[in-house]
């Protein structure tokens, strides 16, 4: 689609933001050594032959000239390079693509830089490389440390490349995460509480648990696997909060853990619907202006994002979000973190008034679903427990 000038997206519109939120970076590196059958992000295969390491790197610095004056002058507070297996890219590559965007854009002193890696991928010094390239968070994606459960979740790592891995993130980096899932196909409570005393007996700062889910486009969606009902399911995940919480571990967000001091700065910007810029295959973006709030994607098939990018335009979608869209876009992020969120938050971020959201919390609060005073909303015990319906009140 055609770039717009960035008068385009300083017109006057219907909305009235006070300041611009935080903003971060997001660069999505598409590339695995093998689809996961429960996987629905932008990844793909990599070719025998390997990955484009460089015309790709070519392709996110074009990408972000590109995408400069949507964003110039702010301060971007963390990076997050996901994927894909972002640990497949030499660390020469990450050390290029961090100077790129060091020389580009005005990078916060204190920055968090995620990667994340995934043990299969690992071999001995590589994070160590990483962390020299300017990487300062490692995200280790184990998943599970039962070799019957990576097999069934088509991983490409066993139990003990998970641990080695995890235990050299943890000799390269101040701060690192560890990702798991839960109430995976034929898993019992005992199998569950395993998994989880292996994952805190490597003392991460901080720990994400997910529950699998059946996403559409999947492997998975198209042979289901028998996973845990309900009931069980809420079991598990009751007791890994008692286990997280014994070894000093915080749930400040639905599938987050973490040590005092070691909370994702980047996801928490998520979460409080501040603004990220999105480069590489597929990544979207959310960036709000002084009377607008944009989403952007760029193309999805990397060789096509490629092409584009190094012409000059790497977008697939470029639109103003609906003016009625925004409160339950606010909403289905907030509402996740276990403080909730300033009602001035919501106003400042929005451009709305409280009335746009009044008979929504009204609901909530009478449902028992959340708690509030004159300065917060948070959601309660039963409102984290049933997230999906508090967050459908206000769509």
């Amino acid at each position: 689609m055609a770039v717009k000038d960035i008068q385009h997206y300083l017109r006057p519109g219907t909305l009235q933001l006070a300041a611009l939120p935080p903003l971060s970076l997001y660069v999505h590196l598409p590339w695995c050594l093998k689809k996961c059958p429960y996987c629905d992000f932008n990844s793909h295969e990599m070719n025998p032959s390997g990955m484009p390491e460089q015309r790709y790197l070519d392709a996110l610095r074009a990408d972000l000239e590109a995408a400069l004056p949507l964003v110039w002058g702010r301060e971007v507070h963390s990076i997050f390079i996901g994927g894909g297996t972002p640990s497949l890219f030499s660390p020469e590559g990450i050390d290029r693509l961090l100077s790129d965007v060091r020389a580009r854009v005005k990078l916060a002193a204190d920055a968090e830089i995620t990667l994340e890696a995934n043990p299969g991928t690992f071999e001995k010094d590589r994070f160590k490389a990483f962390r020299a390239a300017g990487v300062t968070r490692l995200s280790v994606g184990v998943q599970s440390f039962n070799d019957g459960f990576l097999r069934a979740l088509g991983r490409v790592h066993d139990a003990g490349q998970a641990i080695a891995a995890v235990e050299e993130a943890a000799a390269s980096f101040e701060t690192f995460n560890i990702d798991l899932m839960y109430a995976l196909p034929g898993q019992s409570l005992e199998q569950l509480e395993q998994d989880v005393t292996q994952a805190l007996a490597l003392m991460p700062p901080h720990l994400s648990i997910y529950h699998l889910t059946i996403e559409p486009n999947t492997y998975f969606a198209k042979f289901p696997p028998v996973v845990p009902a309900d009931d069980l399911a809420y079991a598990m995940l009751d007791r890994i909060t008692e286990m997280t919480a014994a070894t000093g571990l915080e749930r400040y967000e639905v599938s987050a853990y973490a040590k005092p001091g070691h909370r994702c700065w980047h996801n928490w910007n998520y979460w409080q619907f501040g603004d990220y810029l999105g480069i590489g295959a597929g990544a979207h973006s959310k960036i709000s202006f002084p009377n607008r709030v944009v989403r952007q994607v760029r193309n999805r098939e990397p060789k096509l994002y490629m092409d584009n990018a190094l012409a000059g335009n790497a977008l697939a979608q470029d639109e103003d979000v609906a003016r009625a869209d925004l409160p339950f876009e606010f909403m289905l992020n907030a509402l996740r973190l276990r403080e909730g969120f300033a009602l001035q938050d919501f106003t400042q971020r929005t451009g709305l008034p409280l009335s746009a959201i009044e008979k929504q919390l009204q609901e909530a609060q009478a449902r028992g679903l959340i708690e509030r005073d004159f300065a917060r909303v948070r959601p309660t015990e039963r409102g984290f427990d049933f997230l999906s319906d508090l967050q459908g009140l206000f769509l």
